[in-house]
């Protein structure tokens, strides 16, 4: 699963918590995950995910960087979505979740996690 962000919010953290939760409990399944913050300015960003993983507890998913806000060209991130969900098995996309900026609430917190199972081995 990957999950691409512009930003970071409290709904944001919500998810990556309750993702970080799956992959700890699905590791025998071959469950993974990680998130990509979408940044200008990736030396101001960093400490910005280093508390994201420091409150939620994250010890599952890797939190990294992005040098712009684009994205890497090869994911077609949409230019209008603030956080993009990306469930992907054998390099085979199986879900696909874009929100708008403050879209991703706790219904689309739910959707994700409903799609969680169709990567599992």
């Amino acid at each position: 699963m990957s999950i691409f962000a512009r930003e970071i919010t409290d709904n944001l953290a919500s998810l990556v918590k309750q993702i970080d939760e799956q992959v700890g409990k699905n590791e025998s399944k071959q469950m993974a995950a990680f998130v990509v913050l979408l940044a200008e300015d990736a030396d101001a960003a960093a400490p910005k995910l280093e508390e994201l993983a420091r409150k939620q507890g994250i010890k599952h998913v890797p939190l990294t960087i992005n040098d712009g806000a684009a994205g890497p060209p090869d994911y077609k991130i949409a230019k209008d979505a603030d956080v993009t969900v990306l469930l992907w098995r054998k390099q085979s996309v199986k879900a696909n979740h874009a929100f708008a900026k403050g879209k991703l609430d706790k219904k689309g917190t739910e959707a994700v996690l409903a799609d969680a199972p169709k990567i599992l081995e």
